[in-house]
């Protein structure tokens, strides 16, 4: 699958959430909604764990309170790494780095955990590789 990024640097296509992913594996909701509580704090229902991902139109989105999207689109542009503003406090809410979670948890992350619920969401480094790329 090609790589899909999302307005805030975040991997649809790595994602459990993303709809070709649960649809091929419902049992990925599941360790989601376990993964995320685990490394993020928070609980969805496995049932309600599918996303379209926020390029689509369907907005069959997880997080439909979230900032960036909304704000990238007025925008014009197609992610955070092309604004002026980087990093608001709208991505600020949306940074994930794997040193922070592992400082939040007190502890080391399992192979299989970070490809699974870190390294999609990993958008610090993706975001900043972007930004430099722009600057070449």
């Amino acid at each position: 699958m090609k790589p899909i990024l999302a307005r805030c640097g975040y991997r649809c296509d790595l994602c459990l959430a993303y709809k070709v992913n649960v649809e091929g594996m419902p049992s990925n909701q599941e360790k989601l909604s376990d993964g995320w509580h685990a490394y993020y704090g928070f609980r969805l229902a496995p049932e309600k764990i599918i996303c379209s991902g926020c390029l689509s139109e369907n907005e069959q989105l997880i997080d439909q309170g979230c900032p960036v999207r909304p704000c990238v689109i007025e925008k014009g542009l197609e992610n955070c790494s092309q604004c002026d503003l980087y990093i608001c406090e709208k991505l600020e809410e949306r940074i994930v780095a794997c040193e922070h979670v592992r400082d939040r948890i007190k502890g080391d992350i399992p192979e299989d955990d970070y490809l699974c619920f870190i390294r999609p969401y990993e958008n610090k480094k993706r975001l900043d590789r972007l930004r430099g790329a722009d600057d070449d």
